[in-house]
């Protein structure tokens, strides 16, 4: 569909005045974000308006560095709350999901469960640190599919160990891709600290800039996170 969105205060650059903004797209949501100066004709109800929005944009499909961004609503307008901050994305680059495809997902979506190798930094939303018997179920025939597990033994075929896995993992939070838990379309997709390399799918960005984002994130602030195709501020999304 090749629609623009900025989810910002207005800037020049992106060549459209406050009242011509497209909202952000999150029509899987049921969700349509007002961004002019006017209020919303038909006003959701107070819980359903995110007031938090993470935007990770990269240049092209097949890139597998970009940047991300946070923003807070103040009023009627978006603030820069972190960033833009490099970030890196799935070797494959960003597009439609798949198990076992290492593309990270592109659209507009939830945050659920955070964890770390690290005590909880401070954020609200759900923390559990991790330790040698927390894993992240990926096995589409398991029963426990896309769920965290905490289990001595490995709970399935295809799992992720999330304090083996290591540094990258000190702090994380669950990008909710499938929250459906529908076998084969994707699992395992987080928001971390970076190594430095391209991810198998997840979203990654500097230790500290991880850590102020957890401290950040508030599950009464209904936090998005918009990945996809553009300059920072500015991304196609179909």
């Amino acid at each position: 569909m090749g629609a623009l969105l900025c989810i910002a205060k207005w800037n020049p650059r992106c060549g459209v005045k406050p009242s011509k903004l497209l909202a952000v797209l999150a029509a899987q949501l049921g969700l349509s974000l007002s961004l002019s100066l006017a209020p919303p004709a038909a006003a959701e109800p107070a819980a359903a308006q995110p007031t938090q929005w993470i935007v990770v944009g990269v240049p092209k499909s097949s890139a597998t560095k970009g940047t991300l961004t946070a923003y807070q609503r103040v009023g009627q307008d978006w603030k820069v709350v972190l960033g833009p901050t490099p970030a890196m994305v799935g070797e494959l680059g960003v597009g439609a999901p798949a198990d076992g495809v290492y593309r990270t997902p592109e659209g507009t979506f939830t945050f659920d469960q955070a964890f770390g190798r690290q005590p909880n930094p401070g954020t609200k939303m759900p923390y559990f640190e991790a330790t040698d018997q927390d894993w992240w179920d990926e096995d589409a025939k398991s029963p426990t599919y896309n769920t965290h597990v905490r289990s001595a033994q490995d709970p399935s075929n295809i799992t992720e160990n999330l304090y083996n896995s290591g540094p990258v993992y000190d702090y994380a939070v669950n990008i909710a891709v499938n929250p459906q838990r529908i076998p084969g379309k994707v699992s395992g997709i987080f928001l971390h600290v970076t190594d430095g390399s391209p991810t198998w799918g997840c979203v990654a960005v500097g230790r500290d800039e991880m850590r102020s984002l957890l401290t950040w994130l508030d599950p009464a602030a209904s936090p998005r996170i918009t990945i996809g195709v553009g300059e920072p501020g500015l991304l196609k999304s179909g």
